[in-house]
Parts: structure tokens; sequence; C-alpha cells
């Protein structure tokens, strides 16, 4: 998709020529899963999908949003002076959520836009769509309004706007992956600092193949929440003889040590994971950084086992694409990433290997799940940024 197709496809809609088009990417996570709101280490990147969108200021207050994804919904209408929450904003309510949540800092726009929207992300695959979308509209708050505010709190927003606005109990990662994702470079996150360093991600002959089992994820409807508050739980155990603020503030031996405590297997196998998959995480890092893919490989794998036994967020799709990812040549490490409970896995496979892998995983999948997975490239992207003609 390009500059010229999204201002047709605007024109088509608006019946004018849009001012201004700009693109926000979706994101994967290398490693590092259920880690960030625990104040541990995420490893994500911006990728090449995204959406798009075509934008023009209006003279009056007015918001008027169409998608192309969605058409049946039409054109979705709403005023500046009235930014709260109401079910019929429909797909809409990420960018009014964004505008609602600035203008709680004095973050105001007086004039209204036109905005078409058009998204080459897998329908609930759990490449964050929604943070795509929050930062497309913190971008053009940036570009287009001119708002003074820095990148990293145009993020914090698309948080408040997932916690706050839309009552989901998720982290900050997705919203800083889009937002802050650089060409050929994945970003390790302190989660609880917001510390950040830059990896240049050099594959050497092998590419990240991203597997769609093309089972819609609905964060609200999962059971994100849960294994959120079965985390603060045992955190809240541990705390009543350790001097720690989060999990990710203990290493592995620190956790063993001190799970007694805990005193529940459940809870117990649910820290356990986001210890050690921070762990998992930092050491995945310095491999990347040392040109060790091997090992790199072996920690996906085993963040995967961990996903599966501890955080039990896999299920039947995600272990299928997985597991068959195992066995095939020239692959070093396969794993589920985002949330589960269907959505996406990524696996590092050799370049050469690609067209066979995705035939044998592919086969595999459709023979025992019943329908089809999808297959993709994983180019990692800039952030969100504004297109020229």
């Amino acid at each position: 998709m390009d500059y010229a197709s999204l201002a047709s496809e605007y024109k088509e809609t608006f019946n004018a020529e849009p001012q201004r088009v700009f693109f926000s990417p979706g994101r994967i996570n290398l490693i590092g899963e259920y880690t960030d709101f625990n104040g541990g280490h995420v490893f994500p990147a911006a990728i090449s999908l995204g959406t798009y969108g075509a934008f023009s200021k209006r003279d009056d207050r007015t918001v008027r949003m169409f998608s192309a994804n969605l058409p049946k919904a039409g054109t979705i209408e709403f005023s500046l002076d009235d930014l709260s929450y109401n079910d019929a904003d429909n797909w809409t309510k990420y960018f009014k959520g964004m505008l609602f949540e600035l203008a709680k800092q004095g973050k105001t726009i007086d004039q209204g836009f036109d905005l078409y929207v058009h998204g080459n992300l897998p329908d609930g695959s759990g490449l964050s769509s929604s943070a795509s979308v929050e930062m497309l509209m913190a971008q053009i708050l940036l570009d287009a309004y001119g708002q003074d505010i820095s990148r990293v709190d145009l993020v914090k927003a698309g948080q408040l706007v997932e916690n706050d606005y839309l009552g989901l109990n998720t982290g900050i990662m997705d919203q800083f992956a889009v937002f802050m994702g650089k060409k050929d470079q994945a970003i390790l996150l302190d989660t609880n600092t917001l510390k950040y360093q830059y990896a240049p991600v050099k594959m050497d002959g092998y590419v990240v193949v991203i597997m769609n089992t093309k089972k819609r994820r609905e964060l609200t409807d999962s059971k994100y929440n849960e294994r959120r508050a079965q985390c603060e739980e045992a955190l809240r155990r541990l705390q009543t003889k350790l001097d720690i603020q989060t999990l990710g503030d203990l290493n592995g031996d620190q956790f063993d040590e001190n799970s007694y405590l805990i005193n529940d297997d459940i809870l117990i196998k649910r820290a356990r994971h986001a210890v050690v998959e921070n762990q998992r995480t930092l050491r995945a890092f310095d491999a990347l950084q040392n040109n060790d893919l091997t090992t790199f490989g072996n920690l996906v794998n085993a963040s995967h086992v961990s996903l599966h036994y501890d955080f039990a967020v896999t299920g039947t799709e995600l272990d299928t694409l997985v597991e068959t990812a195992w066995q095939q040549p020239g692959v070093l490490g396969a794993r589920m990433t985002g949330a589960g409970f269907g959505g996406c896995a990524i696996a590092i496979v050799k370049e050469s290997n690609v067209d066979a892998f995705e035939k044998a995983v592919g086969d595999t999948y459709n023979e025992k799940i019943g329908h089809p997975a999808e297959f993709y490239i994983a180019h990692l992207a800039d952030g969100s940024h504004e297109l020229t003609k």
C-alpha cells in the first residue's frame, strides 16, 4: 500500500484529496511475554504490516472516520466536544480514547478531521492492531496538530486508553514498540523504568516468519486479566518477606529460594514464568548482540515451553504451529507471540528453507486444526510516521 492508493481511497470516501498520509506499524515480540506488567524486560520490534491513515483537517469540531476494513460500519462521526466513551463508536474508540486521554492532560485540538483508515494486519492476530491505531492518532497529533508532547508520553497515553478508557489491564509494550520502533532493530525495554536500548537484528541468512493461527484472539474475552491477577497475588505473598516492587526484581535462584511464600501451585507457576522469562529475555538480547543465533533460538523455544506449562496461555492452535515448526529443517527456534489463546507465533527459519517450512507446517496445521494457517515474513520497520508522496 502506498501514498497514491491511500489518497485515491480517501477521495472516493470524502470527495477530496487528503492533506497528509500516515502509517503506524504492528509489532511482534521476539521474546519476553507476560513480563511487561510484571516489571520485567520485553524485546519487541515494529513490523512492516500495520495501519495506514489518510487525513485532512476540517473547519469545524466534527471528526469523521471510515475504515476500509470495516466498510459495513460506514462513516462514524463524533464531536471534539464530547469525547466520553460510547459503544456506538465501534472501532473509532481507540482514536477517540487518545483524544480523551490527552485532553485530560490539557492537550486539546480545536479542529476536527476526516480520517480514512486501511490496515493490513491480520484480523484478531495479536500483532497489536489496537496499539497501531492508537499510535496512528498520536502521530497525527504530533505532525498535523503540532502537539508539544514527547513520544514516550504519547506511548503512556496509549496505555491509558487501554487501561482507563477501555478497561483492559494491558502493559505498555505494544504502544512502545509501535511508536518507538526502528527499521531492522528490536527494542530491549525495561517496563519498570522505561529505559530502553535498540539492538540490530542480524539474522545472517535467517528470517523471522510470522505464523497466524487464524483463530481470532479477543483480549477482552481472554484470560489475560486472570493471569495478571494471579501474578499480582503471587507478588503480594512474596512481599510479606521480600523488599521487592515487581516480580522482575527477582532472578531465578531468588525466586526458587522464596517460592514457599506463595504456597500455591498455580500461583508459583505463573510467577515463575514471569521471573524466568525476564532472565531469558536479557540472555536473548546478549545472544543477539553476540550473533549467537543458536542460543537465541534455544531461548525462544524455552519461552514457549514456559508459556505452555507454567503460564498456560498457548492452546492447541499455537502449540501445533510451534511444535511442528520445531521439527522442520533450518529452524532455530519458535514460540507464540502476543497474549496467546490464538493469534500468532513466530519462527526463526533459514531463508532458503522458508517455502518448504511453510508447506510442511501449513499442511500439518490444516490437517490437525481443520483450517489453514497464514505465513508472513516479519520485516522489522520504523515506528509510526508520516508518508510522503
